[in-house]
């Protein structure tokens, strides 16, 4: 009975690892493949506009949540924001099926998956938003193709 039993731990420990491995794939002490960008509250023009390509090949579903898409190992864009009174909107159009994961200023993963228009995702953090770093990760659902897409940041609700 012993042995089942630690057998049956070390198989827990190992899947354990296994997820926890996983979920640290993303790498956001890399440099962003397509630069960091500084912002304050007010900031113009609004939207700003980053043109990238989404995917990757690691699927965000390790980070957990409603983390969805195949993402890249380094952030795509790392954003330095000092908030002001207004929300700060983050959204990606694409004509091909996209993802939206970012690692905010709270350490925690903020992930959507079609929340914009169409198939577009979209992750409002309201009238109150963080200020620091927030590392930008645009995902291709359903495979790890690269695929054009436009990230916008806004402080506002609709664009």
């Amino acid at each position: 009975m012993l042995r089942k039993l630690t057998l049956s731990t070390a198989v827990s420990a190992l899947a354990v690892l296994a997820m926890a491995g996983t979920a640290q794939a993303q790498d956001w002490s890399l440099n962003p493949t397509y630069g960091t960008i500084s912002l304050n509250g007010g900031f113009t023009p609004d939207p700003y506009y980053v043109s990238l390509q989404s995917g990757g090949s690691i699927n965000a579903a390790g980070l957990g949540g409603n983390c969805r898409g195949y993402i890249a190992n380094a952030p795509d864009v790392r954003l330095n924001f000092r908030s002001g009174s207004l929300p700060l909107v983050i959204s990606v159009d694409s004509g091909a099926d996209t993802t939206l994961v970012i690692n905010a200023p709270d350490g925690r993963w903020y992930c959507d998956d079609d929340s914009g228009s169409g198939l577009n995702p979209s992750i409002n953090f309201g009238n109150s938003p963080m200020s620091g770093q927030y590392d930008i990760y645009v995902g291709t659902y359903g495979n790890a193709s690269l695929q054009n897409a436009t990230l916008a940041i806004s402080e506002l609700s609709s664009y």
